[in-house]
């Protein structure tokens, strides 16, 4: 019991100052950021690098990858527009963000008429969208 009134006494000594913290817990200088970036491991030698769990994939850049008949999205959209730049590729063309027929038919002619290889006929892959997009704006 001695020990409960003696710490008791040491609290309530009287003095009202606010104890100084040690220097080794007081605040730099300088500011730090709000937001700091967190740390990523490396993967282990030998190991694939893989997405963080929750960023399984990465959205995709408008107007990159394979494009198809069926597909749809901002990248046909920007193929569409490029193709409306050609004379006689796509003239009429609809400007629907949908890769139909049509637009399969309008890669093929300027497959066929820049001489274009590497891309299966009417598939707008890396070939294609190097040419076309040496071509237009």
């Amino acid at each position: 019991m001695s020990g409960l009134i003696l710490a008791s006494s040491l609290l309530s000594n009287g003095d009202s100052a606010p104890a100084t913290p040690p220097a080794s817990l007081e605040q730099p200088d300088w500011p730090l950021p709000e937001n700091p970036a967190p740390v990523v491991p490396s993967p282990p030698t030998g190991q694939p690098n893989r997405p963080a769990p929750g960023n399984a994939s990465l959205p995709e850049i408008p107007g990159t990858g394979l494009l198809r008949q069926g597909d749809t999205g901002h990248g046909v959209y920007e193929l569409q527009v490029r193709l409306l730049q050609i004379p006689y590729i796509y003239d009429g063309g609809a400007i629907n963000g949908r890769f139909d027929a049509e637009v399969r038919q309008a890669v093929a002619r300027f497959q066929n008429a820049y001489g274009i290889h590497g891309d299966e006929t009417g598939v707008y892959g890396d070939n294609t969208r190097h040419a076309l997009m040496l071509r237009t704006n």
